[in-house]
């Protein structure tokens, strides 16, 4: 059982990364009662400073001892190292919410969207798992709508920015274009193709269905946070030349007719959502729009009219933050409060 305090010892694993520096950002920006950071991170990285509350800390490099004493435990360092750290953090008496996909899945670990399923979090066996970025914003901005007309189906294709893949990613873009602005051939290491004014369809690894992993994330990782496994989805996921926000274009098929007024009306209230729909004078959510923000932008709402009960959204939001560092902190904030 997580024992409640003034202030914590809070560890932020993978802290030189493009998320874990979000993570201690938003700690900071939101006062999180922190009586000590303990930034953690690969012997790349270990020795380099991150500023925390007006003060440089120094990051120390992750071993099986690096937990003792440490209330929370942040973790966003890859899939590997959550399966091989994590169990040991929770040993230590940690408190672990892990930002890779490593748990998600796991029945008795807690995927969790705090609009969405906070209750969930009262199982929670010292791990709870953060969902992939991409879904928690969809999650976040189609919980009402199921709540109110129950949805049956969802067909989603993401836009997401090379910031969901990392720092290196997003310094392959910007290198790129400079090439490519010089008149010079540029050479893609982090993605199998040019990124820069290209679109890939491609994010992880193909499976044999000819679908991604990260496609299927979204199938499983959307049934388990709504709590409704007889939601049927299916996913494209495409990587685009932005470097901080993730669109996506979302229609759903609901039991009970949505009015695309019913809908906005539902959505100007929900909690995290911001409705930014007014196509009539251009007025729709972007990535840049969204960068730097908590909230999960709406826009584009329409009814479908191929079908009986379908609506159209296009959902954005910064993945760095609300889709991975800022859920993160808000499930922190739920277990100490």
């Amino acid at each position: 059982m997580f024992k409640k305090k003034t202030a914590y010892r809070v560890a932020v694993v993978g802290a030189t990364g493009a998320v874990g520096a979000q993570m201690i950002e938003v700690l900071d920006e939101r006062k999180f009662p922190v009586h000590q950071l303990c930034p953690l991170a690969s012997s790349r990285s270990a020795g380099v400073t991150v500023l925390f509350q007006g003060q440089e800390v120094s990051v120390k490099l992750l071993t099986k001892d690096s937990f003792e004493g440490v209330d929370l435990a942040l973790f966003s360092a890859g899939r590997e190292v959550s399966k091989e750290f994590a169990p040991i953090a929770v040993k230590a008496g940690a408190m672990v919410i892990d930002n890779s996909s490593a748990w998600r899945m796991d029945k008795d670990v807690p995927l969790v969207v705090p609009e969405v399923n906070a209750q969930d979090l009262a199982g929670h066996r010292g791990l709870v798992a953060n969902p992939n970025c991409s879904t928690i914003q969809m999650v976040v901005a189609l919980k009402p709508l199921h709540d109110a007309a129950r949805i049956k189906r969802i067909v989603v294709t993401t836009f997401q920015s090379v910031s969901g893949t990392g720092k290196e990613a997003m310094d392959e873009l910007m290198d790129e274009c400079k090439d490519l602005l010089l008149f010079k051939q540029p050479r893609p290491k982090v993605y199998p193709f040019q990124i820069a004014f290209n679109c890939l369809p491609q994010i992880d690894d193909f499976l044999p269905s000819g679908y991604t992993k990260e496609e299927m994330k979204l199938v499983h990782e959307t049934r388990k946070i709504m709590g409704d496994p007889s939601i049927t989805v299916t996913a494209t996921t495409v990587r685009v030349p932005v470097y901080i926000g993730h669109s996506e274009s979302v229609n759903i098929e609901t039991e009970r007719k949505l009015t695309a007024n019913e809908a906005r009306a539902l959505l100007s209230t929900a909690p995290g959502v911001q409705v930014y729909d007014d196509p009539a004078h251009a007025v729709y959510p972007m990535p840049l729009d969204a960068v730097g923000k908590d909230e999960v932008y709406v826009g584009r709402i329409r009814e479908d009219e191929s079908i009986p009960n379908g609506l159209n959204l296009w959902v954005v939001a910064d993945n760095l933050r609300k889709g991975a560092a800022l859920n993160a902190v808000q499930i922190a904030e739920l277990l100490v409060t």
